[in-house]
């Protein structure tokens, strides 16, 4: 019913940029909350940014500063502009999205399929 996709991840330097794109389509009535988590290997996914439909936002500790998430509701796109990256940002990045359908008008949560970004020098 709706699908979300990642894109953006990439290989990139210490302290470089990689901006990541999450595009929502399907039956979509509303999008509620947006976020980004990731998953580094041997570890558990964890909350990155999320981003409220009034844009209202929260980040882990761990990326504040570094990381800005953002979206366009008219196109249903979350983006996450990461800056000033190191090693322990290596990790598959998801994105998810808090979302009320227009078939059966019912909330759920639906997550992309991921995308790597691997910090490496």
């Amino acid at each position: 019913q709706v699908q979300l996709v990642e894109s953006g991840g990439d290989l990139v330097q210490p302290g470089g940029s990689l901006r990541l794109s999450c595009a929502a389509s399907g039956s979509i009535a509303y999008i509620y909350t947006m976020g980004w988590y990731r998953q580094a290997p041997g570890k558990q996914r964890e909350l990155v940014a999320r981003i409220t439909a009034s844009s209202n936002t929260i980040y882990a500790d761990s990326v504040k500063g570094r990381f800005t998430i953002s979206r366009d509701n008219a196109n249903n796109t979350v983006y996450l502009q990461m800056n000033s990256l190191n090693l322990e940002d290596t990790a598959v990045y998801y994105c998810n999205a808090d979302v009320r359908t227009r078939t059966d008008l019912l909330r759920r949560v639906y997550w992309g399929q991921g995308t790597q970004v691997t910090v490496s020098s």
